[in-house]
């Protein structure tokens, strides 16, 4: 018996600390670029690395947000990012929770073809209609639009596809007994499956907020005007300048990471509360 706890024992620990292994791995980037932000130039390329800078240098961050020709154009593009990532992450969440509420709990003929037709969609890279799209785009006149930024991008088919999943567990006695109650579908969606649907609602709006912010390859192609260029393609230019260094582009990186720490840390609750259901029955 003494043996066996032992075992177990040893083997908590065991997992304990390959998990904090990895934790280790994956932060350790991060912290990098932490750090790094507040140095010198000269003592980030220095090795072996020093983790605590001899002085804070605070003129990285001037740097970064000026921009090497002082135009503070980035306060602009981090504006841009904003509007664009959070407007296409509220659209991408409602219609992907109206899209696969719609198949999840409406029963109707060819419902299983709409759905496979949707997962088609998602076996086809980006990159191989990138430039059919960028001619539609063109063609409607939204190059140079923040409408040619946001509206490709306002559903996509995983979204639908995670919305269905969770949607389809939703218990379907308490839409009938709202129904019975004579509440509308209108407001059985807004009321009940939204407010119920805290989890995959927070987890697809990080995922397509991140998406977007991230986003380089779209926003070059569309936006060519500086006033329309987004966080992604300030950094690109900000690394092809002459003058730009190490801190300068470490303090950038900092800056464009920490929307979406917020972002997280703002929606974490619904991950670990697991949304209105789960609070409900605790009580």
């Amino acid at each position: 018996m003494r043996t066996s706890f032992l075992k177990t024992k040893i083997g908590d620990v065991l997992i304990k600390v390959f998990l904090a292994a990895m934790a280790l791995v994956v932060l350790l980037p991060l912290l990098f670029m932490a750090t790094a932000a507040f140095m010198p130039s000269l003592e980030i390329v220095r090795m072996p690395y020093r983790w605590i800078a001899s002085r804070i240098e605070w003129s990285n961050f001037y740097k970064a947000v000026a921009g090497n020709d002082g135009n503070f154009i980035f306060i602009r593009n981090v504006g841009n990012s904003l509007f664009v990532s959070l407007t296409v992450s509220f659209f991408t969440v409602l219609l992907s929770a109206i899209t696969g509420y719609g198949l999840a709990k409406f029963k109707f003929k060819g419902r299983n073809i709409v759905f496979m037709a949707i997962m088609m969609t998602m076996m086809i890279p980006f990159e191989t209609i990138m430039v059919p799209l960028y001619m539609v785009v063109l063609n409607l006149g939204m190059q140079n639009t923040y409408r040619g930024l946001i509206v490709p991008f306002l559903i996509n088919a995983f979204g639908v596809f995670m919305m269905r999943q969770y949607l389809q567990t939703f218990p379907t006695d308490m839409l009938d007994a709202a129904r019975i109650d004579g509440c509308t579908e209108p407001g059985i969606f807004s009321k009940i499956v939204l407010v119920n649907s805290g989890p995959a609602l927070a987890s697809l709006a990080i995922l397509s907020f991140r998406q977007q912010w991230d986003n380089l390859m779209w926003p070059l192609m569309v936006a060519q005007e500086k006033r329309l260029k987004t966080i992604p393609t300030y950094i690109v230019s900000f690394a092809e300048e002459k003058f730009a260094d190490e801190g300068a582009m470490m303090a950038v990186s900092m800056l464009a990471s920490v929307p979406m720490f917020v972002l997280f840390f703002a929606l974490s609750r619904y991950f670990v509360g697991g949304g209105a259901v789960y609070e409900a029955g605790k009580e």
